[in-house]
Order: structure tokens, then C-alpha cells, then sequence
């Protein structure tokens, strides 16, 4: 299509440009075969996206998961677990899993 000569029904938006909307506009609407065919999400998709889309981002899950706690402590262990850098919750975790260790076996 030319520059000149737009799709009508193009509103100015931050989403997609007009020339993206010149693209598709002459696309077919989808027939009620497709309609029927189509699947939400990766159920619609290829087997290796959709395998993509279901992995959760972020960390593996742990075997033992971890419980949330609020727990009062003097401000001098936290600011020194702290100052020892991103990771510090899981190495005062390491601390106490080892002190836990030594009262079991007390």
C-alpha cells in the first residue's frame, strides 16, 4: 500500500504505528472453521512455546520450601548480614540452618 494512501480506521496510539496498521489491514477476518480451531495461550501455540510460556522465570523451585517469617533481631546482625552484599538473607539462612544443626545434635 502507499504512504499516501492509508487503511482507514487508524487512531494514533503509542502501541503500533500506522504503517504497522497499513500492514495488516487487509487481513481477512478469520473464518468459523479457524475460530473453531483456535485455542487460548499456549494451547495454541507450537509445542516448543508454549513449553517456554509455562516455565516459571526465576530461581528452580527448592525441595523444602521456605517460610516466610517476621522475626525481631538486635539492627546490628541485620546491618552486618547487609553489609556483606546481595545474598545476605541466604547466607544468614546458612548461619542459623548450621546452628540449628548443633542444637539437634546438643
Amino acid at each position: 500500500m502507499p504512504s499516501h494512501d492509508h487503511a482507514p480506521g487508524y487512531v494514533p496510539n503509542r502501541l503500533f504505528s500506522q504503517d504497522d496498521w497499513d500492514e495488516v489491514a487487509d487481513t481477512p477476518p478469520l473464518t468459523g472453521d479457524e475460530l473453531a480451531r483456535a485455542r487460548p495461550g499456549p494451547d495454541g501455540m507450537p509445542d516448543e512455546l508454549a513449553a517456554a510460556f509455562r516455565s516459571r522465570a526465576g530461581r528452580p523451585r527448592l525441595e523444602t520450601r521456605r517460610v516466610p517469617v517476621s522475626l525481631r533481631i538486635d539492627r546490628e546482625i541485620l546491618e552486618t548480614f547487609k553489609a556483606t552484599g546481595p545474598g545476605w538473607q541466604t547466607r544468614m539462612h546458612e548461619v542459623l540452618a548450621e546452628a540449628a544443626r548443633k542444637l539437634k545434635a546438643a
